[in-house]
């Protein structure tokens, strides 16, 4: 019997022995290798998750908190989406309302920054620091699901999410580092010669 939408997954077991001779499955059940570029594309994925956690675990103001906590679930949206081929239209897919959502937080988050004259060095608060390695992860999911995308049919606004995340991420790093008083390092560039 099919799972109901709203429905936790369950997870009984958590070791099957599947993986063993480097083979996984999709979420359609279909078996590749561990070195398909799908799995690639959300493994990453999965890292960025993670590392949006460990910035969780930083002091963080309340509002990008909030974000980050409904990102992290879109995210697990985003590798259903990633680990069912296209053709199989009533899997769980990533929306435009999702994109939509992280464009308006980009705005809402930014249109309080000062207006940037350089590069800004992945540097500053706690929460902010992690939040640069969380949008480095992203932009290599994006490269991974970019790469997958060339061999397979994937949701192309799974692609659009990744790159609309990395810009977000980037924004709520200096978010995160404005309220925390910490000042942005810009890039000098050639100051060390």
């Amino acid at each position: 019997m099919p799972r109901d939408r709203d429905e936790p997954v369950r997870l009984t077991k958590i070791y099957t022995r599947g993986g063993d001779a480097g083979e996984t499955s999709l979420g359609d059940g279909a078996r590749v290798s561990k070195l398909d570029a799908r799995i690639a594309a959300y493994g990453t994925v999965d890292e960025v998750n993670a590392a949006i956690g460990l910035a969780l675990a930083a002091p963080c103001a309340p509002e990008i908190a909030d974000v980050l906590g409904r990102v992290q679930n879109e995210l697990f949206d985003l590798g259903a989406d990633l680990s069912v081929p296209l053709e199989n239209e009533a899997r769980l897919r990533v929306t435009q309302a999702q994109v939509d959502a992280l464009e308006r937080d980009c705005d809402r988050f930014n249109a309080e920054l000062p207006e940037l004259k350089s590069f800004v060095l992945p540097a500053g608060s706690e929460a902010g620091a992690r939040l640069h390695v969380a949008r480095t992860f992203c932009r290599r999911a994006e490269r991974e699901a970019l790469s997958a995308s060339t061999v397979n049919t994937l949701n192309p606004l799974a692609l659009v999410y990744l790159n609309r995340l990395s810009d977000l991420l980037f924004i709520l790093a200096r978010a995160a580092n404005a309220a925390d008083g910490r000042p942005e390092t810009l890039w000098k560039p050639g100051s060390s010669s």
